[in-house]
């Protein structure tokens, strides 16, 4: 589909790889972007229009269907990284909290937002996921575990919003540099990247960003017995 003239909303845009989508989608000529946060203020730039956003309030998230009820593009970026859930002791809370935003608040948005693009031709609906939605990380199991639902919901969404015409992308990427992995000492792949090869995709009409080596390379294993 076309970004140019298009209306997007992007969730958690207020920094790291939201931040990045909101330019791109700028630089590829939309004709607005709303920017979903939880604190408005927090949003800077004469050419955005911040839309109170919290994706773990139903409340917030019926509003800004109403408000964005113009939007031909919605990009799912909110997510929490949950690192302080162990995989073999202490609390559940943080893994707990990642299925809340990154798996139903996703769900949530997308259920919200789904007839608001097909009333407009059916739109691109993009999730922001992760190599992990593959793959478990014993130092990070939560997050892991969230993706791995987001992923699935992602086609979930794709076969259920395909008669409406909606085009459902996955983003998949490994480290991306911001300040969610601020603590990870891995290779990392920066934002803009990410976001100007979903660009590419929305414009392509294709389902799935694999946004670096590491990414592609799992993707490419899954076929393979699982290692010991």
């Amino acid at each position: 589909m076309e970004i140019k003239g298009s209306v997007a909303l992007v969730t958690g845009a207020n920094r790291g790889i939201g931040r990045a989508f909101v330019r791109a989608l700028i630089e590829h000529g939309a004709a607005k972007v709303y920017a979903g946060v939880r604190d408005p203020a927090a949003v800077t730039g004469a050419d955005l229009v911040p839309l109170r956003l919290d994706v773990t309030d139903p409340e917030d998230v019926a509003a800004a269907a109403e408000t964005a009820d113009d939007v031909t593009i919605v990009i799912n970026n909110a997510g929490i990284a949950s690192g302080d859930t162990r995989l073999l002791e202490g609390s559940f809370d943080g893994a707990r909290q990642a299925m809340e935003v990154n798996y139903f608040g996703t769900w949530a948005v997308c259920r919200a937002f789904a007839p608001v693009l097909g009333r407009h031709g059916g739109g691109a609906l993009v999730n922001m996921l992760s190599m992990t939605s593959w793959t478990g990380r014993p130092d990070f199991p939560g997050y892991a575990a969230s993706k791995a639902a987001q992923w699935s919901l992602t086609d979930s969404l794709r076969q259920g919003l395909r008669e409406q015409g909606t085009l459902v992308v996955g983003v998949h990427a490994g480290f991306v540099d911001t300040e969610l992995s601020a603590r990870v000492g891995e290779p990392k792949i920066t934002a803009a990247e990410v976001a100007e090869q979903t660009m590419q995709a929305i414009t392509a009409d294709r389902t799935e960003v694999l946004a670096d080596e590491p990414t592609r390379l799992l993707k490419a294993a899954l076929s393979q017995p699982p290692r010991r």
